[in-house]
């Protein structure tokens, strides 16, 4: 078996610092659960990993102008090297497309299933892995804390355009909003931003986004394939959306970590319950960027800023899984399919790596 929950005491995610923010009440709950971390390794010794030997992932705002430019940098590097999925992906032109096929792929069994939270943390190692391996990048992967820019996000760090950013929002143009399959009425529908069109500032101007759509919620030209991974080359799109963002204030994270005492619930609030008109975090953080791919349930790694908001999913986990490690650290819940459709056994983190459905991930890339 991959030893997630070993690979997570690895990777210390997310301490919290001064930087120009000040600590949110969840950066206050892992500065507090550290001394449980260290107290479990204490009584359960994992080798050579230790506190002191733990990297430490940062969030986007607390690493340098140069840091960040780094690792957008490393990005676009990944997005220039030839991709390996192409007999099985042809739109997948480049290793950054990589991880967007296999997203695509994998999207029916890691969502709403026992899957969603330890195939996405190795699924995010693996890329950080790749960035430090395959394009000199020296440092981790960085997380988007939602609080710190929920407020207005189009004008944070991470989205005002400028060459230290995650790049800028779409052009303005008319749309009507983005829809929210299945859930009802007046939930169904995020109303429209300020964006929808071409990004046009920041590093990621010139991207191009080569595979879907699927499930878009914006007008996109359709894919070549059904399966969504013919090659489609389009301008990624971008409607950065404070309607969204609002779901994602610390209050909201808090009480997933601390009202959710199992692992199903955890993971139940955190994606969102539609049908009931409740959003999670994990959908506030993707509609936050809306557009294309981003907006795309299948598709969305194909936006960079991805990447910063599921280090966030992670490192939300990793918070609550500190609050109780003995019972949590291992612990998963739901069936092998998405929402038990069609009907699948109960999963184990050993199916992760012994179903080859499962973890199509590692044969295509390694």
């Amino acid at each position: 078996m991959l030893q997630l929950s070993i690979l997570t005491a690895a990777l210390l995610v997310g301490l919290s610092s001064a930087g120009p923010y000040p600590k949110d009440d969840v950066d206050k709950l892992a500065d507090a659960s550290v001394a449980k971390w260290k107290d479990y390794l204490a009584k359960n010794p994992q080798g050579n990993c230790t506190i002191e030997t733990a990297i430490k992932r940062k969030e986007w705002s607390d690493l340098t102008s140069t840091e960040r430019q780094s690792y957008t940098k490393a990005v676009l590097c990944l997005m220039d090297k030839p991709g390996l999925m192409t007999s099985t992906a042809p739109g997948a032109k480049s290793r950054f497309d990589d991880y967007v096929a296999v997203h695509i792929q994998q999207t029916p069994r890691n969502h709403g299933s026992t899957f969603f939270l330890p195939w996405h943390r190795y699924y995010l190692w693996h890329y950080e892995n790749a960035l430090r391996t395959e394009c000199g990048y020296t440092g981790y992967q960085p997380y988007w804390n939602w609080d710190r820019y929920a407020k207005d996000p189009v004008n944070s760090p991470l989205f005002n355009g400028n060459e230290s950013s995650m790049g800028g929002n779409g052009l303005k143009v008319a749309h009507s909003g983005i829809p929210i399959p299945g859930a009802p009425r007046p939930y169904n529908m995020i109303p429209a931003a300020d964006g929808g069109g071409c990004v046009t500032t920041g590093p990621f101007k010139n991207m191009t986004v080569n595979l879907g759509p699927i499930a878009p919620t914006l007008t996109i030209k359709a894919n070549p394939r059904s399966d969504g991974l013919g090659y489609n080359p389009r301008c990624l799109r971008r409607d950065i959306n404070k309607n969204a963002a609002a779901v994602t204030t610390a209050n909201y994270t808090l009480d997933l970590i601390t009202k959710n005492s199992n692992v199903y619930w955890f993971q139940t609030v955190m994606e969102g319950q539609f049908a009931q008109g409740k959003w999670g975090v994990h959908s506030g953080g993707h509609y936050t960027i809306s557009g294309d791919p981003a907006g795309d349930f299948y598709v969305s790694p194909g936006d960079p800023a991805f990447w910063l908001h599921h280090a966030m999913i992670d490192r939300v986990w990793w918070i609550w899984q500190m609050q109780d490690l003995t019972k949590r650290l291992t612990e998963v819940s739901m069936t092998k399919t998405m929402n038990n459709q069609p009907p699948s056994a109960n999963g184990t983190l050993d199916d992760l790596t012994e179903d080859p459905e499962a973890a199509p991930f590692i044969r295509y890339t390694e």
